[in-house]
């Protein structure tokens, strides 16, 4: 029988799956605002030491959800639409082995290589401390992330967004004040500092992964996961590996970048490394409606792929990915044009106030070509099509990486430095959007006659 996503309205489909997830979205740009904040009443320190870790966290958090998140979404909607419904069972367990495996080399990573990398980016003293306290306990504990992620990703592939989007919400809903209580204290109790923050977030993730674990092995998939006695395969971890190794070496790279550039605007001092943190999350904030829009988008291509309607899941692609950088451009360009108002959300001290807004006034006006281009490539995980946006992030680390560090050794300064992150912005949205319109998707089997 056919998919119901095959014939229904791109338009109505795309609101359908793409409403919740963005939703939760807008809901988690709330927290991240709340999140800053909450880490600027810590101090200067504290926001310097956060912007350490926080590459790595955001590295964690998109391959989880959407890098091998995405695959396993994009391999739940290719299985569906292709009428492979006993795959579709063995997928949810061969998605939770895999969570295992990867949190268990993220903790690797964290007691062993984290603590020199953050000595590299320019962390020392008590900011080094606080960098440290938070990355031990959440990457410690970071299987909780892992699976959370993996879970929702499942609930996404088989079309039930709204679900996902719930047990989201309720996570969100714990963090925020659970993190103000850790972190800052209460009373006489002083919290813990950073490390509060880290233990709200994973006992956030605990608790909308119990609801998530108890509504998918319930039976709210269509089907309850089985093996179907045949053991874990082989051909599909290669399925979700497949797409999900080259969607993260995108993530690893566009991550690796990041870090690269953080140590360069160290170099600066602790108040540039702050205002770079206040204003490099609203690019991440920009990210997050990409993620609502193209993991619907995902969805709804992923079950055209399976079908072999390449047509369609180009449509999908165009229609959803120009609304994404409609709304994220209007966005992008407000904040360019009140940097200041932005920084003085934040914080009141007038250097980091002055490193905030010349990211800003730099790289916000890019956004919207950013927008298009990260929401082209969820469009990408489920076309099962990786091998441009693999292209598109190396191009843009050459730009901002490349002309980020010749700036600075000309002597042009940090606003140098910000023009080279905006302008490989621009650069990673062109190469996307162009390449698909100059070789769009398409079957790679022969044409049937």
């Amino acid at each position: 029988m056919s998919h119901p996503l095959l014939v229904a309205p791109i338009g109505r489909s795309l609101l359908r799956l793409a409403g919740p997830t963005t939703a939760f979205m807008v809901v988690q740009i709330a927290v991240v605002l709340a999140e800053i904040w909450l880490i600027g009443r810590l101090g200067s320190g504290a926001l310097a030491a956060f912007a350490l870790v926080y590459p790595f966290v955001v590295m964690v958090m998109n391959v989880s959800s959407g890098g091998l998140g995405g695959a396993v979404a994009a391999s739940m909607a290719r299985a569906l639409g292709g009428g492979r419904r006993e795959d579709a069972q063995a997928l949810v367990i061969h998605a939770m082995t895999l969570a295992l495996v990867f949190a268990a080399l993220c903790m690797l990573f964290a007691w062993t290589a984290a603590p020199l990398l953050y000595r590299m980016m320019g962390g020392e003293g008590a900011v080094l401390q606080q960098a440290r306290a938070y990355s031990d306990l959440w990457f410690s504990l970071g299987v909780l992330v892992w699976a959370t992620n993996f879970t929702s990703a499942i609930l996404r592939g088989v079309g039930n967004t709204v679900l996902a989007a719930r047990f989201g919400v309720v996570g969100s809903a714990v963090y925020v004040p659970l993190s103000a209580l850790l972190g800052l204290g209460i009373g006489g109790w002083p919290g813990w500092g950073l490390a509060g923050f880290a233990a709200a977030g994973v006992a956030a993730s605990a608790v909308s992964l119990a609801l998530t674990a108890r509504a998918i092995w319930g039976g709210r998939l269509g089907f309850v996961p089985s093996l179907g006695g045949r053991g874990l395969q082989r051909r599909l971890f290669a399925e979700i590996m497949g797409v999900g190794l080259a969607s993260s070496a995108v993530t690893v790279v566009g991550g690796i970048g990041t870090m690269v550039l953080t140590g360069l605007v160290g170099r600066f001092g602790t108040s540039a490394l702050a205002g770079y943190a206040i204003g490099s999350r609203l690019e991440n904030l920009m990210g997050a409606i990409s993620y609502g829009i193209g993991t619907g988008m995902l969805t709804l291509i992923g079950v055209a792929a399976g079908a072999d309607g390449w047509a369609r899941a180009r449509r999908i692609a165009w229609t959803g990915s120009l609304f994404a950088a409609g709304v994220i451009g209007t966005i992008g360009g407000a904040i360019a044009l009140l940097p200041e108002q932005w920084s003085l959300l934040f914080t009141s001290d007038p250097a980091t106030i002055a490193a905030c807004v010349g990211y800003l006034t730099r790289a916000a006006p890019f956004y919207i070509l950013y927008g298009l281009g990260l929401t082209l490539h969820f469009g990408s995980q489920g076309a099962g099509r990786m091998t441009v946006p693999v292209a598109a992030v190396l191009v843009r680390l050459v730009v901002t990486v490349g002309g980020g560090w010749l700036a600075i050794e000309l002597g042009q300064g940090l606003d140098a430095l910000f023009w080279a992150m905006g302008i490989g912005l621009a650069v990673y949205g062109v190469v996307m959007g162009g390449m698909l319109l100059l070789r769009p998707w398409q079957s790679r089997l022969p044409a049937k006659r």
